[in-house]
């Protein structure tokens, strides 16, 4: 593989498969609809496409294997986007934000139902979701956002007591809380591997290690591989955080950051006892949140978010790897959980997240060419919203008139970042300060009003948009 650290959820799935037979571009090849990128993004897309109108010859081209970006390395939590409706409210409007809000949480049995119906095993367990809150400063942190999805008939979240947070949560650290029975976790790389053989399965055409090296824009659509190429009247593409590298116009719609993870030896009996053998995923209520949630097998994962990021939205050779802040995630976890002081971690990994300057994401066309559809910056919520995704691309590819293709999430990015040098200076001088400002806040001190000021510029990189101050 080009990328040749894995997840231990693409190792899995790999390994679940056997011998793996690669389909590589070699040739001069023609399609109704060519899609750059194997992940989830691209391959929902090509789904509903083909589901909506059989007839189209529809070609995915992917880099390496599918799913061995981040589809195949992210912490299987699937997390609607009901906590970034206040945001998605003022900046797309009340209409746009609801949608999407409902098609998010509406995307969780979606999956598991296709799953179900195409016998893919993803391990899928909708347990729910716990956002928690760790020091007094966050305690209430989602009572405003409650109420504004209250009076959009929209709520699917519950405050908790204390004892039943830490309950639920299996750590004595979250102090108070809110629950949502939308949500709950898989095994990534099995999905996005089994919608790969689905997708073959239905007539759609999967070329592997086939990188697309540059595309043509002019009287016909022409993408160029190293050995091959694809004609095509339409192109989309799904690549995500390597969008940037190809669509210079779209260089300040996002930043690139990474979020780091680890996960333990199989621990079920301990597991058992902090009430973790589920499917349940639990988040705090920092800006560079920590996350957690238990294994089918046994196994613990904790990540978090915000850690490196790039110069000039380039995918580093860093994000290929371990973590950087293993040591630090390997600490928080027994903060979190001091009865796992002697429980091995078996791997860390990280991945590029794209985080867009309004915390969602956005879709679009080509400025030159209408024909040419992009959409990307799930902020890491990417499992729910990429079905989503999924839907609204093929809508643009077929020319639909409705809500979606009419919806302000498709007029491309909405906010844009400062441009380099000044991004990637600014966003390092943030970060730190958001990390001391949760520090403080952890050991119940009062934050710097400069440390203040400077993370509330960073309030896109959580999974909360509003957190009392």
């Amino acid at each position: 593989m080009l990328n040749h650290y894995q997840s231990p959820w693409f190792k899995e799935a790999l390994n679940a498969e056997g011998e793996i037979s690669i389909n590589q571009l070699t040739s001069k090849e023609t399609s109704d609809v060519c899609i750059v990128g194997g992940g989830y993004t691209g391959l929902w897309t090509a789904l509903k496409i083909k589901e909506k109108n059989p007839a189209l010859k529809i070609i995915i081209i992917e880099k390496d294997l599918c799913g061995s970006g981040a589809s195949g390395r992210n912490g299987g939590c699937m997390i609607p986007l009901s906590s970034k409706f206040p945001a998605m409210k003022t900046i797309v409007g009340t209409k746009d934000a609801i949608k999407m809000v409902k098609a998010s949480e509406e995307a969780l049995n979606k999956i598991k139902d296709f799953c179900e119906l195409n016998n893919i095993d993803a391990q899928i367990r909708i347990n729910g979701i716990v956002y928690a809150a760790t020091n007094n400063k966050h305690r209430g942190g989602f009572d405003n956002l409650i109420s504004e999805l209250k009076e959009n008939n929209i709520n699917s979240w519950k405050k908790l007591s204390k004892e039943k947070v830490q309950n639920l949560t299996g750590s004595n650290r979250n102090i108070d809380g809110y629950f949502s029975p939308i949500g709950g976790s898989l095994q990534p790389a099995l999905l996005v591997r089994g919608l790969k053989k689905i997708a073959e399965k239905k007539g759609i055409t999967i070329f592997e290690r086939s990188q697309m090296l540059s595309y043509k824009n002019k009287s016909k659509i022409i993408v160029k591989s190293t050995n091959g190429s694809v004609e095509c009247k339409k192109l989309v593409v799904a690549i995500n955080a390597w969008t940037p590298s190809f669509f210079n116009f779209l260089s300040r719609s996002v930043i690139l950051v990474s979020s780091d993870m680890i996960i333990s030896e199989p621990i079920s009996s301990e597991l058992e006892k902090l009430n973790l053998n589920n499917g349940l995923v639990v988040l705090d209520s920092n800006l560079f949140t920590h996350y957690y949630r238990s294994t089918i097998d046994g196994r613990i994962i904790f990540g978090k978010g915000g850690n490196t990021f790039s110069l000039n939205n380039k995918v580093i050779k860093s994000f290929d790897g371990p973590s950087s802040i293993e040591n630090f995630l390997k600490k928080s976890l027994i903060n979190f959980f001091p009865s796992l002081l002697n429980k091995k971690i078996t791997q860390s990994w990280n991945g590029p997240s794209e985080r867009t300057k309004t915390g969602f994401p956005f879709f679009g066309y080509h400025p030159k060419n209408k024909n040419i559809i992009y959409g990307f910056g799930y902020s890491g919520n990417g499992i729910l919203p990429t079905f989503v995704g999924g839907e609204i691309l093929s809508d643009m590819v077929l020319e639909e008139k409705n809500g979606w293709t009419k919806s302000n999430f498709c007029k491309g990015p909405i906010k844009l970042f400062p441009p380099e040098p000044f991004r990637w200076i600014g966003a390092v001088i943030i970060r730190n300060a958001v990390r001391r400002k949760e520090y403080a806040e952890q050991n119940e001190l009062n934050p710097s009003w400069i440390d203040k000021q400077l993370a509330k510029l960073a309030t896109s990189v959580g999974r909360v948009d509003r957190i009392k101050d």
